[in-house]
């Protein structure tokens, strides 16, 4: 990475060659904050016999979903006649289907199959939902900076052009300074979780304010979310005629919902 007077000049490359084995950084960041985010649930579970096998369910349920949601809002018209592509990891080339990998994961549908992941879970352990919720909630931002860090270093999600001496220039897609906001992302979602981690230990686990911290990650993602789609480049070419974009219409009822739980957690304790 360089820098000048006007803007930084963003050139990492996307692989990192170790005795000429190129590892994909993305890949990286992504596996760093499964292992951070899963250390965290793993702390904050402690105080719960049940199996063992959560993070398995998480797993499972963030995969199927991000993946789901990427295919049927993002660019469904492509794998409406690509349906192989959806859950192997091929790609059509030249006519011919070739292993490839997974290209597009939606962070709105991660959240909701990791909902409905551990919905099955507490069902089969006994456990209260909103209690597992907020328990991964606080540790999902945690996970999510560290794939927006994977983002950065692949020079995606990019946003629109930008005059501002802070702009980004990311040399491998082209030489336009723009705002660098899975960046700003990435910074967000680790503040959020530092804040989730002292309202959790605070009040969540004390004085059982269930679904409390899963409301504020709602919240916090999902309006930030928002607004900073407006500096962000499109990410599906369908809706360009809509005065907000898909992740903004995702977003909103995750906003909503975040809303509801604070206000329904504060009532239930009052």
């Amino acid at each position: 990475m360089t820098g000048s007077l006007q803007y930084i000049v963003w050139d990492v490359a996307p692989d990192l060659y170790v005795a000429g084995i190129p590892i994909h950084l993305y890949g990286v960041f992504f596996a760093l904050g499964l292992l951070v985010g899963g250390m965290a649930v793993i702390h904050l579970m402690r105080r719960y016999t049940a199996s063992q096998s959560y993070l398995i369910y998480a797993f499972v349920g963030i995969l199927i979903g991000a993946r789901l949601f990427h295919c049927l809002f993002y660019d469904p018209m492509y794998y409406a006649s690509h349906v192989a592509e959806i859950f192997l990891p091929i790609e059509e080339e030249g006519g011919k289907m070739v292993f490839g990998g997974f290209r597009g994961l939606a962070s709105h549908g991660g959240v909701v199959g990791l909902m409905v992941a551990l919905a099955i879970f507490a069902r089969r352990n006994r456990l209260n939902y909103l209690e597992v919720c907020d328990i991964f909630a606080v540790a999902t931002p945690l996970t999510g900076g560290f794939v927006r860090l994977g983002n950065m270093m692949n020079s995606e999600i990019l946003g629109i052009p930008t005059a501002s001496p802070m702009a980004f220039v990311f040399k491998y897609v082209d030489d336009i300074p723009r705002y660098p906001v899975a960046l700003y992302e990435a910074l967000w979602y680790f503040a959020l979780f530092v804040l989730l981690w002292f309202v959790y230990r605070a009040y969540g686990n004390k004085h059982r304010l269930r679904g409390l911290s899963m409301g504020i990650a709602c919240t916090g993602v999902a309006v930030f979310r928002f607004f900073i789609e407006f500096i962000k480049e499109n990410q599906e070419c369908y809706t360009p005629l809509l005065p907000i974009n898909m992740g903004q219409m995702l977003s909103i009822p995750f906003a909503v919902a975040g809303v509801w739980l604070i206000v329904a957690a504060i009532r239930r304790r009052s």
